[in-house]
């Protein structure tokens, strides 16, 4: 297949100053799935599959790094009264507990299908999918199963919140993650997350967890650092994860931290927006070197969206980011925050994961916030009809 008369194509390989590598006027051959040559318009080989662009502008997939769609419930009351006043302190996440418990397995399937066709539509063809609303062996195993319907970027957060039930015995609860639980989901996962924050757990029992992770042969992932300073970003690091997400308060080391290290920072903007917490500063870390990926941290509670261009359009608004840096960060950095060598990037070998936007310029998703811009999906060379990514 042959994408021709592109009008802004953004491949994410590095060109001079350019690290989107722009090129204008421009075309994509795909072959196998994936992309075989990229090019002048006016240099394309002749094929009879030949999609026109239109002049349109053309971006990598969005590759949303940190997502929690398996579960069930609904927590808008929440929401409105935060709008209201009320401070996000991360207690609700035992109310979605609660619901996704009683759920069978199909209605989570088919909760989870909902949101996956609506990240596809909004141009996500690479996704996670964490665990974390179970928190018992049986119930975090089959999150994880279901999880991997969808995509293979399975992560294993039973250290989200101490159910209610451990609440005093969170000794018991840390050695059940460790044991038990983790070696139940471990087969159908990828990595392995925790939640270093006040109400959480506690750096120590986050060194436990990763390592006992890591042990099962499962990337240690981070959340941390989002709702004050903490030891999220230090043991991060120190574990040398793929990603910390959130990032709000950061010390000079912390920055420092991550710049010397390969750990990526992933900022989830949406979060911010739906909590009216301070936004993370992207660019005081881009400054300093840092990897830096965005995305949706879709969930019920402190982020119900499943928008990466959503995503961009706050990151330029109100994190400092360039709109290349932003479409950046939602693409090539989310492949970095998974350790993906084969996405986030047009260019030859890659999977041919690519975005139609209905616009001129990348630049729109941050100039034109909430218009639907995706026009068409490709997904493995083939246009997605609002199904599986992974």
């Amino acid at each position: 297949m042959l994408i021709t008369n592109i009008g802004e194509l953004t491949t994410n390989v590095a060109r001079d100053d350019d690290r989107t590598g722009t090129l204008h006027d421009a075309a994509v051959v795909v072959e196998g799935g994936r992309i075989a040559w990229v090019g002048a318009a006016g240099d394309a080989p002749r094929l009879p599959d030949t999609v026109d662009a239109g002049g349109r502008a053309v971006i990598p997939g969005f590759v949303d790094s940190h997502t929690h769609l398996v579960f069930a419930g609904d927590r808008a009351d929440e929401f409105e009264a935060r709008m209201a006043g009320t401070p996000y302190a991360a207690g609700g996440i035992r109310r979605t507990v609660a619901a996704t418990r009683a759920a069978s397995d199909d209605e989570l399937r088919r909760g989870l299908a909902r949101l996956v066709a609506e990240c596809a539509r909004q141009g996500t063809t690479t996704l996670e999918v964490k665990t974390g609303y179970g928190l018992t062996v049986h119930d975090e195993a089959r999150a994880a199963r279901i999880a991997a319907e969808v995509t293979p970027e399975v992560t294993f957060l039973g250290a989200h919140v101490v159910p209610a039930e451990y609440a005093d015995a969170r000794d018991e609860y840390v050695e059940l993650v460790c044991g038990p639980m983790l070696r139940a989901v471990a087969p159908h996962a990828r990595f392995i997350d925790v939640f270093c924050e006040r109400g959480a757990f506690t750096a120590d029992e986050a060194r436990r967890v990763l390592a006992a992770g890591a042990a099962h042969g499962l990337t240690p992932r981070m959340h941390g650092n989002q709702l004050g300073p903490g030891d999220g970003v230090r043991v991060a690091v120190e574990m040398d994860a793929a990603s910390v997400d959130h990032c709000t308060y950061l010390s000079d080391d912390d920055v420092a931290a991550l710049a010397g290290s390969r750990t990526v920072a992933t900022l989830l903007p949406g979060v911010e927006f739906s909590t009216r917490q301070p936004y993370p500063d992207a660019r005081r870390l881009i400054d300093a070197g840092v990897t830096v990926a965005i995305a949706s941290d879709c969930n019920p509670g402190s982020c119900f969206t499943s928008s990466m261009p959503l995503m961009v359009a706050l990151a330029v608004r109100e994190m400092g980011m360039t709109p290349g840096e932003a479409i950046w960060a939602a693409t090539a950095g989310g492949a970095r925050a998974l350790r993906r060598e084969d996405v986030g990037a047009i260019a030859p070998g890659m999977r041919a994961d690519l975005v139609i936007l209905d616009a001129p310029t990348r630049v729109h998703l941050a100039y034109r916030p909430g218009v639907p811009l995706v026009s068409s999906v490709v997904k493995d060379g083939r246009p997605v009809p609002a199904a599986a990514v992974g």
